[in-house]
């Protein structure tokens, strides 16, 4: 079969084929989280614990209400998180300077050090399945990822993707 036909039968895809990629999804997200998912465990955390992580160093002084949006989680199972970073020195929360309501989040030293191990464990990860399946894969994989988000997701990925350019 050839390129274009193959890129065709791809547009059609039966309830079979879809299936197997929904399970290949889970089977990956297992892989892509078992690293961080070991050093999480043996401090005490978990999934919750590294998302708050992951985007409070990717936009260091964020407010607790954007990384609510961001994670799109209740404002008392992320208070419930923060309070336990905040209590092991990983996360530091600031009172707004313009409005004192706000609180901004910043890693400590000890969080940007637990930040670097999560990510370096996910980004070998990444980086090996990347060199094996080549750049058009990798560029259709991150065309999938982004056609399944819904418009405001998008709108806030691309926004934290625009901000690193």
């Amino acid at each position: 079969m050839n390129d274009t036909s193959h890129s065709q039968s791809l547009l059609f895809l039966t309830d079979e084929q879809l299936r197997k990629g929904i399970e290949a999804m889970y089977f990956a997200y297992r892989g892509f989280t078992a690293d961080p998912d070991r050093i999480l465990e043996e401090k005490g955390y978990g999934r919750a614990h590294h998302r708050a992580i992951h985007f409070i160093h990717r936009s260091p002084g964020t407010t607790v209400n954007n990384l609510l949006s961001i994670l799109g989680v209740t404002k008392q199972s992320l208070n419930r998180v923060l309070r336990g970073l905040i209590e092991d020195g990983l996360v530091e929360s600031r009172i707004g300077r313009e409005d004192k309501r706000e609180r901004h989040l910043f890693l400590t030293p000890t969080g940007a050090a637990l930040e670097r191990e999560l990510s370096d464990a996910q980004r070998d990860r990444m980086r090996g399945a990347y060199r094996a399946a080549g750049p058009a894969a990798v560029a259709g994989f991150r065309q999938v990822l982004e056609a399944m988000m819904d418009d405001d997701i998008r709108r806030q990925f691309e926004a934290l993707r625009d901000k690193s350019i």
